[in-house]
């Protein structure tokens, strides 16, 4: 499988979970990145395989594919080794709310073109695009450590004791929350999930920092 690229931006954290889970499925691949604050990812290339000019896109045989919720899944399918999202349809559902919540809930609201747009467009001074984002953090990460807190499911990682699709979302999540500075003494359920998985290579090997294109 080593003809899989993943086209990514060293400090997207998009991209940051789909490294996290083609290092857990040990699935071979090569990484072409782009500059995001520098619209390098809008050239024409990447455009004509992703119109919506957006970070991550897996290439291979041919196709492309976008969105990492939709990438990692993917790539649970195209190799049954080292399982991401558990068989049994309850457990799943558990496991994919978990990683929605972040998905659906953060990101979108705390993605690189928002803050952007916060800040350049309606003159947000950075004091108030850092309010912006510790804001979305708190509310969904509150209810997210109650969540984990409270489930007899939650092991060492977001679902038992073997990391997996959930932990592939919420580790550059709170990377991005540490950033940002938001307050996570909070979380204690949360921050011991990521000191677990973060003692991993699969996920330090994906940290931000340590990919080739890291500023």
């Amino acid at each position: 499988m080593s003809n899989i690229i993943l086209h990514g931006f060293w400090r997207s954290s998009a991209s940051y979970r789909v490294r996290i889970a083609l290092n857990l499925k040990a699935i071979e691949h090569v990484q072409q990145n782009y500059v995001l604050g520098k619209k390098g990812h809008k050239v024409e290339e990447f455009i004509s395989k992703n119109p919506q000019g957006l970070v991550p896109a897996l290439e291979l045989d041919g196709k492309v594919i976008t969105q990492s919720l939709t990438i990692i899944e993917y790539l649970d399918h195209l190799k049954e080794e080292n399982r991401l999202l558990p068989l049994d349809a309850d457990e799943r559902a558990r496991v994919q709310s978990i990683a929605y919540a972040i998905a659906c809930e953060i990101h979108p609201l705390n993605n690189l073109r928002v803050l952007q747009y916060l800040k350049n467009d309606l003159d947000l001074d950075q004091d108030g695009v850092n309010t912006w984002y510790r804001h979305w953090v708190a509310i969904e990460f509150t209810a997210l450590e109650k969540k984990l807190s409270s489930e007899s499911e939650t092991g060492t990682f977001c679902h038992g004791d073997k990391p997996g699709f959930a932990d592939c979302f919420l580790i550059p999540q709170i990377y991005n929350a540490q950033r940002f500075e938001c307050d996570l003494s909070k979380y204690p359920t949360i921050m011991r999930i990521n000191d677990a998985c973060l003692a991993l290579d699969a996920f330090k090997d994906a940290v931000p920092e340590n990919q080739p294109d890291a500023l």
